[in-house]
């Protein structure tokens, strides 16, 4: 941009100079215009140096800032596969989240007095933006921190944090085998301390309802199930830390009576504190679940429930969008949406209206693989086929590309639930562990083959595999917004890439294209179904029939889905609003630039900042455009 700032400069003195009369008079002022460019150069080379080095200050202070707030996290340290603080677990107090908040406010007061915002380069603008505007998200979040439910669909502590013990901790010598034994007792602490803040909700009449409470009993119960709680198989905690130990020693790394040791170490962790904090927390659950609501109701019902769904729009969207705006763009989605469908209906010559179409792509034989584990395996297989394929056509759409391994498995046995969503779980950065897309498989009646297609470059290639390991490994940001998170922008990338992989030739199957509608429509249907419960008053039967009448996805799954919003209000309005957004970005992009407009570099300027709220990400892509007109 320096060059073609230094063009625009030379061409404009250039061209007052051609009006002189007089030779002598032009050579004056071609000197001074010389003059004129030379000190306008310099001056102009003088303040990009100067952005440059206030720029990478800050990129400085920021990486050292959140190397002191990771130090908040044992477990996000974890994550990114770092073995500091290796043998805890994070503080789960209120008290720990007041700090934390304190300590984010201190960070940017201290940013505003040491930085001068107006010295920084586009780029690092963007960074200070993002501290404030991360920091301003947990202040608003703040005064509703009673409100969150301990337990949802998509899970809760109870599962949560063996999951975390069996994927995250990486067992490489035998202090990371003891650090994980220690880690057991971390797991007993902490579930206590949430156990605290859910009877502190709870007295405030903040509950979840009743289906969430036996969800997480019955989770609860399947870790504390088996050897060496009791008979049969053994626990998943002590069949991953055989395994650990195991390897251990089939490495060489530890000697038999050291094995047989930690194995003892681990059985007494398990049997001691962690079966007491379960079977507490199972107690307690059994206890206050004749409290809760039987049949389900939206947070409206909840005190200041209004406020507090309006804190949870605002939160999941980053747009100062209302229940009712929302619920209104669902219901123009869901007419569109339809019209798409009934295409493809047309197309394979189905007999009947839509209604029925929906009743026919959910029920019949054709579109589900046995409920068998060879079925389970196939299922698996075709996923992996889709993956292969599609990765052969991201360098025609995207200039960076991910770096990280991608794998497919089913969701661990301790933690299925029948009908739940597909998830991916990022790898850590250095690549060391791959991203992974968990499938719950269950019930294979509630995994159209429709769909699977669909599902796989969402959680894969190129929705939230390429989007997340893209982001962890960008190296000209500070490390903070390598980690960022932002749902409308990580969820409607990936809804975007469910479209953009038909725009890369795939879906040739018109009934998995049907998927792909029905995908979208699902998005769209949240819109409606969120809102409804949650700001006017919608039964759970009301919402699983408007999914049934408008979708072919399976009952189960509705269900499923439904539990879902129910527990953890605004999260699904984030995937269409954010996908929305990222095709109106493209859109304004296409019409201003015409010919210039390059598909891989637009992509590359969505991706190439990492996760951004949606604001923050138009000004980047407007800024984008910007410099391609101008050359």
């Amino acid at each position: 941009m320096r060059k073609a700032l230094l063009s625009l400069v030379i061409a404009s003195v250039v061209a007052g100079c051609q009006k002189a009369e007089e030779p002598k008079q032009q050579n004056t002022q071609v000197d001074a215009g010389a003059a004129q460019v030379e000190q306008q150069v310099s001056e102009t080379a003088s303040a990009s140096a100067e952005q440059e080095a206030e720029t990478k200050r800050l990129g400085e202070w920021f990486d050292s800032k959140y190397e002191e707030e990771l130090q908040f996290s044992p477990i996000q340290l974890s994550y990114l596969g770092r073995k500091e603080q290796y043998d805890k677990i994070d503080d789960m107090t209120k008290a720990a989240d007041e700090r934390e908040l304190a300590w984010k406010k201190a960070t940017v007061e201290e940013m505003k007095s040491q930085f001068d915002y107006d010295k920084l380069t586009t780029e690092g603008k963007e960074s200070y933006d993002l501290w404030i505007l991360q920091y301003e998200q947990e202040k608003a979040n703040q005064p509703f921190s009673d409100y969150g439910y301990f337990a949802s669909e998509l899970g809760g502590p109870e599962a949560q944090f063996p999951t975390f013990l069996i994927n995250q901790h990486k067992v490489d010598t035998e202090q990371d085998m003891r650090d994980y034994i220690t880690r057991i007792g971390g797991i007993s602490v902490a579930l206590g301390q949430l156990l605290e803040r859910a009877q502190g909700s709870a007295k405030k009449g903040i509950r979840p309802p009743q289906f969430a409470y036996d969800l997480a009993i019955e989770r609860a119960q399947k870790v504390t199930t088996g050897q060496p709680f009791g008979e049969g198989d053994d626990a998943p905690l002590m069949a991953d830390a055989k395994k650990k130990i195991a390897a251990l020693k089939d490495g060489g790394k530890i000697d038999e009576a050291t094995a047989k040791d930690l194995q003892a170490q681990v059985e007494k962790a398990l049997t001691g504190d962690l079966k007491s904090s379960y079977d507490g927390y199972i107690a307690w659950l059994q206890e206050d679940r004749v409290n809760a609501d039987k049949e389900p109701k939206g947070v409206s019902n909840l005190p200041d429930g209004d406020s507090f769904y309006t804190n949870r729009l605002a939160n999941y969207t980053t747009l100062p969008l209302t229940a009712d705006d929302v619920h209104q763009i669902g219901l123009d989605e869901v007419a569109r949406i339809r019209k798409e469908m009934e295409g493809i209906k047309d197309q394979v010559g189905f007999d009947g209206d839509l209604p029925a179409f929906f009743k026919f792509i959910r029920t019949d034989k054709q579109f589900y693989y046995p409920n068998t584990d060879e079925g389970r395996e196939k299922y698996l297989e075709e996923t992996r086929s889709y993956l292969a394929d599609v990765q052969k056509k991201l360098p025609e759409y995207f200039g960076i590309l991910p770096k990280a391994d991608l794998v497919v498995k089913r969701v661990e046995a301790f933690r299925e639930v029948p009908g739940g969503a597909q998830h991916y779980v990022p790898g850590t950065p250095d690549g060391a562990r791959p991203g992974t897309y968990y499938v719950h498989m269950s019930d294979m009646s509630a995994l159209s083959t429709t769909d699977m297609e669909t599902v796989t470059y969402h959680e894969g290639n190129p929705g939230h595999h390429m989007q997340i390991s893209i982001a962890q490994e960008l190296e000209n940001i500070p490390q903070f917004r390598t980690q960022a998170h932002f749902t409308p922008y990580v969820e409607g990338w990936a809804l975007y890439s469910e479209k953009l992989s038909k725009e890369m030739g795939q879906f040739r199957d018109p009934y998995r294209d049907f998927g792909r509608l029905t995908a979208e429509m699902w998005r769209a249907i949240r819109l409606v179904v969120d809102t409804g419960m949650h700001s006017k008053g919608w039964s759970q039967e009301q919402a699983v029939q408007y999914f049934l009448d408008n979708s072919a996805i399976p009952e189960g799954a509705v269900r499923s889905e439904v539990r879902r919003y129910l527990t953890v209000p605004g999260q699904a309005t984030a995937y269409k609003i954010g996908m929305l957004k990222i095709e109106e970005l493209r859109g304004n992009a296409e019409e201003a630039l015409g010919d210039q407009f390059d598909i891989r570099s637009f992509h590359d300027t969505v991706l190439g900042g990492g996760a951004l709220p949606l604001p923050l990400l138009e000004k980047r892509v407007n800024a984008w455009v910007d410099s391609v007109k101008q050359g």
